[in-house]
């Protein structure tokens, strides 16, 4: 059995145990931690020791986090390629995905139904140009029997005026004088005839001539429906839905291809009515893609529909993006910005903070013993445990974010393996 003496020293050993066992448990206390037990770390620091710290870099941000509104990329305008003509589908030349020109053949119709009519067209061109011919004939035939009667005419209206002075003196009976006169008065007749009958002709010619330009106009209907049967595109983009296949009979307005334009592309997004208001055409606004995630894209507000859906209260918005290398293509999601871009400022977390004062990593202090100093910095907005600085520190400088204990200008810190 113990004696009294060793019964005594049993509770202080339990003692002293426990509180060993408890100072293990606890441990160190990690530099996540720091910040929130300053004080009480603080007391075992002994003077001169180098204090764990957080040390970060700072850097611009925004606090504030605009809006973003997602829509499709489709392209600027999409053109069904129909035919205009009724016949059978020989060949496409183009697939899904391929890039077109304006103007480029890319099909063609059998057209041996479509050659009839222009032949048929041209006969009835040149019988109508034969009419012209010969009526050309017979005015000219008109215009020589004209100059004939007018001579004829010209010679007895002569002859009568010198038979009428001749049958003034007595020279001549009064009756030759008078079937002189009346034989250039049938001369003139005949000459405002042979006149008149050149006037019906040149009207004939003019009707003749007429009827040519009209069957001309037909000859180049006929050819122009013949050129139907070439598949042209009608813009420069790219085939996205190829609808028929070559073989197929086609009818006039059957659909062949789908080209879109992807000179620009559009998203369209949905807008509620409390947004509207920062929404205007012309806007310029920024638009991400997903696809292309290190690139930001200049976008434009083209079209506010004036309609809002009438169960969800969103407004249709169109936006427009230049797409000049055409690498956006179709179905590819896009985020919109509508607010402008704000200017970024240095953000720091609160946790650095003390009292509107911040200790900085001194850049002429030695790696080996780094010190710090404090600063005076003017704070802006605070969101989310994150601060604004708007004066006093610069982007690149190194701070203080946490630190294991109490700092004060020019002391000894330890860099925790969580710095920057």
């Amino acid at each position: 059995m113990p004696d009294k003496k060793e019964r005594n020293s049993f509770p202080l050993i339990a003692c002293l145990l426990s509180l060993g066992l408890l100072s293990t448990s606890c441990g160190p206390l990690p530099p996540e931690s720091a910040d929130a037990q300053p004080q009480r770390q603080g007391r075992g620091v002994r003077k001169g020791d180098a204090i764990a710290v957080d040390v970060a870099i700072a850097r611009q941000s925004s606090l504030e986090k605009s809006q973003l509104f997602t829509g499709t990329t489709t392209p600027f305008r999409t053109v069904s390629l129909r035919s205009q003509v009724e016949g059978r589908l020989l060949g496409l030349n183009v697939d899904v995905g391929d890039k077109v020109n304006q103007g480029q053949i890319i099909g063609q119709i059998d057209d041996a139904l479509l050659k009839t009519p222009i032949n048929q067209a041209e006969a009835e061109l040149a019988s109508l140009k034969s009419e012209v011919a010969r009526i050309n004939a017979r005015i000219s035939n008109a215009r020589t029997e004209v100059e004939r009667t007018r001579l004829q005419f010209q010679q007895q209206q002569a002859d009568s005026q010198r038979q009428q002075k001749l049958a003034s003196y007595g020279a001549i009976a009064k009756q030759t004088a008078e079937q002189a006169l009346t034989e250039a008065q049938t001369a003139a007749k005949v000459l405002r005839a042979a006149q008149e009958s050149v006037r019906v002709e040149q009207q004939s010619l003019a009707a003749a001539k007429g009827r040519v330009v009209a069957q001309q106009a037909v000859v180049a209907e006929a050819v122009e429906r013949r050129s139907y049967a070439r598949l042209i595109s009608p813009i420069t983009g790219a085939v996205l839905v190829r609808v028929t296949e070559p073989g197929n009979l086609l009818q006039p307005g059957n659909e062949v291809l789908q080209i879109g334009d992807f000179n620009q592309v559009k998203v369209e997004v949905q807008v509620s009515e409390l947004e509207l208001a920062k929404v205007r055409i012309g806007q310029l606004v920024q638009v991400n893609l997903d696809a292309f995630p290190n690139q930001t894209y200049s976008g434009k507000v083209s079209r506010i529909s004036p309609a809002a859906d009438p169960t969800a209260r969103l407004i249709p918005v169109e936006v427009v993006i230049p797409n000049k290398n055409r690498q956006i293509g179709s179905g590819l999601l896009a985020r919109v910005n509508f607010e402008s871009p704000r200017q970024a400022k240095v953000v720091i977390p609160q946790t650095a903070l003390q009292k509107g004062q911040i200790f900085v990593l001194n850049s002429n202090s030695s790696e080996e013993k780094p010190t710090v100093s404090i600063r005076e910095v003017t704070i802006g907005k605070e969101i989310d445990g994150k601060v604004e600085i708007l004066s006093g520190l610069e982007a690149g400088e190194k701070f203080v974010a946490r630190s294991g204990g109490p700092l004060k200008d020019g002391a000894n810190v330890r860099l925790s393996i969580l710095s920057d």
